[in-house]
């Protein structure tokens, strides 16, 4: 399947070929790797811990979203650029099932946690490595830009954290919805 087909968008980063896919991942075909970012799982389950009432359905859209977007490029690796979780202590309480369909994700290939704002400590026991930023040839990945450089001078840099939306306004009325 092409990327037109699919809705996605060729583009090239720091002289390195992507593919922008709609439903939220960045692919670079020549390495293999999927990138996706703030998947915020279990920000229901922080937001109950809190006193506010949200249907629990969140992570496990989440996780079929990121499923699907798995099952198009079968990446050799995934990196989550941070906010994997909504809190500290999101990977503590992911029910089992979910635990379960993240591994069944993961077989396979490399799965990289990149720390972010949200979840500086990492995940608990599920597949991968945690780390604050990943160097992978001309690029850098990590949660927050920044205009430092990577190790050994690496200027191309990924990341995540912004969250860029848009929102109409009407009357006292307002929506805001991902761009």
């Amino acid at each position: 399947m092409t990327p037109a087909a699919t809705g996605a968008e060729e583009i090239v980063v720091h002289g390195v070929a992507a593919v922008c896919d709609p439903l939220g991942g960045l692919y670079l075909p020549a390495t293999g790797m999927l990138v996706v970012s703030d998947l915020h799982l279990e920000k229901g389950a922080a937001f109950a811990r809190r006193g506010m009432m949200l249907p629990p359905y969140d992570t496990i859209a989440t996780l079929n979203i990121l499923a699907a977007v798995i099952a198009r490029y079968d990446p050799k690796v995934v990196v989550s650029l941070g906010d994997n979780f909504h809190d500290r202590r999101g990977s503590e309480y992911l029910p089992a099932n979910l635990r379960t369909m993240i591994a069944d994700m993961a077989r396979g290939r490399d799965w990289i946690w990149i720390n972010g704002n949200h979840d500086p400590d990492g995940t608990t026991d599920l597949p991968g490595t945690c780390t604050d930023e990943l160097v992978y040839g001309d690029l850098v990945f990590r949660h927050e830009p920044s205009l430092a450089t990577g190790p050994n001078g690496v200027k191309g840099e990924v990341a995540g954290h912004l969250h860029p939306s848009a929102t109409v306004r009407r009357r006292e009325k307002s929506v805001r919805r991902p761009c």
